[in-house]
């Protein structure tokens, strides 16, 4: 009986993980998502290894705000992207847990097929928006827009006054906020 059962585990489990990693039948993608189409980053994304996690981790090489890409593939957790002027592929992983967010949303918070216009953004967001920086006095909106959101673990909500971001697996840090302005950062 016991064997039965350790069997049955690792086939359900095998089905599961397969399940977890095909890709989304195109027939029930949200009409504005298309496989090689282009779209553009709405904020700086962090990437290691070609892999952009949506836990958001603050480290690795980035990719700035308004890079055109080339959606590849798209499965229940993973979006492949091509950047288009290095003609190199990167991985999204969508970490549900961290952002709430099926891969569909994920996608929509990452990429649009509009570039983001800054034209609503003073000089010193615009600054740090372009560099994926973040400085007191900037706005929640900007904040998004440079460094992309906080996972809802430790801010489940846009509306508070601070939000916690990770640098990397290990280590966090603090955006305060008053009267939705950046009032301090803590490490």
């Amino acid at each position: 009986m016991f064997l039965f059962s350790k069997r049955l585990f690792f086939v359900l489990l095998l089905l599961n993980l397969a399940a977890c990693n095909r890709k989304l039948d195109t027939n029930n993608l949200p009409h504005h998502i298309i496989a090689n189409n282009t779209y553009y980053t709405q904020f700086v994304i962090r990437y290691e290894k070609n892999t952009h996690i949506t836990t958001n981790y603050r480290r690795g090489d980035s990719l700035p705000i308004n890079t055109p890409i080339r959606l590849l593939s798209i499965t229940h957790k993973i979006i492949d992207i091509e950047v288009i002027s290095l003609g190199q592929a990167l991985r999204i992983k969508n970490v549900e847990k961290h952002t709430g967010d099926d891969t569909l949303k994920a996608f929509d918070k990452l990429f649009a097929s509009t570039r983001v216009d800054l034209s609503p953004f003073n000089a010193l967001e615009k600054r740090h928006i372009n560099k994926g920086t973040i400085k007191i006095g900037m706005r929640k909106k900007a904040v998004t827009t440079a460094i992309g959101y906080p996972p809802i673990t430790q801010t489940p909500h846009l509306s508070a006054n601070q939000w916690v971001y990770w640098s990397h697996r290990f280590n966090k840090f603090k955006v305060i906020f008053k009267k939705d302005k950046i009032s301090s950062i803590v490490d």
